[in-house]
């Protein structure tokens, strides 16, 4: 009785989460999209900056933009999914009663969050390894000048 009681408080809760996860979604969609153009501005800085005083905090700073670029990475794949399968067991109970209508709704939702979620995962993918690269060849050519 007690197991059944805890099923049906989960099939209460999980659809509550829906709309908050969608709400993440698009903000790490729009954080991929802010990125985007950071990354750019980025570039050109660190081709044209002389060498620092304190490549320390060139090296913090670093490291703090490519862990907001992998944290997009990994988060905005894993919030398209759990969208995905939240919207899924409305559209499947929908099908056990016939509501095609209501399976067509559920499904669409569910590839679009999917394919949001690995839009920015991309981006934030591409632009971490970018940052990577751009940042270890800049350090590497200031250390060399000093």
């Amino acid at each position: 009785m007690q197991a059944t009681s805890l099923i049906e408080w989960t099939h209460q809760i999980v659809p509550m989460l829906l709309w908050p996860t969608i709400a993440l979604l698009f903000a790490a969609a729009a954080a991929a999209c802010l990125d985007i153009g950071l990354t750019v501005g980025e570039r050109y800085a660190l081709r044209r900056k002389a060498r620092p005083a304190d490549l320390s905090a060139v090296e913090r700073l670093a490291h703090r933009r490519i862990e907001r670029a992998d944290i997009l990475t990994r988060t905005a794949p894993m919030l398209g999914l759990m969208a995905t399968l939240i919207s899924l067991g409305p559209g499947l109970t929908a099908l056990s009663s016939g509501e095609l209508s209501l399976l067509a709704e559920a499904m669409h939702t569910a590839f679009d969050t999917t394919v949001l979620g690995l839009a920015a995962g991309l981006v934030g993918f591409v632009i971490g390894r970018l940052r990577r690269r751009w940042y270890d060849e800049a350090l590497s050519r200031w250390e060399r000048s000093a």
